[in-house]
């Protein structure tokens, strides 16, 4: 039994970590395909926000965000292209308010 405050967090974490030690790809490009990777799956929103810190961090301007789903659209479609706008936005302002609220500091 784990004694941590955030263990699905220090999990996804750690996954994170472990993909980027695994594989060839920089932080950045791991993260723009995790980008699309989400976008293609649909993915809810708090998959964005455990996400988008981390590729801010590598270096993923939003810019970059919109041309990997420009990229995906005539593969994965309209809907989950939409779909990522809006989880993207969800999750950017879950990242946002727990900054806000200074739960995002440590």
């Amino acid at each position: 039994m784990t004694t941590s405050e955030a263990p699905v967090a220090e999990t996804l974490a750690a996954m994170t970590a472990a993909s980027l030690e695994a594989g060839n790809l920089s932080a950045r490009e791991l993260m723009i395909a995790r980008i699309a990777a989400l976008a293609a799956m649909e993915a809810p929103s708090i998959s964005y926000a455990l996400n988008v810190g981390v590729a801010e961090e590598a270096g993923v301007t939003l810019s970059d965000t919109q041309g990997v789903l420009v990229a995906v659209a005539p593969l994965i479609g309209t809907p989950r292209v939409v779909a990522a706008c809006v989880g993207l936005a969800e999750g950017i302002g879950y990242v946002i308010a727990l900054e806000e609220s200074g739960a995002g500091s440590s």
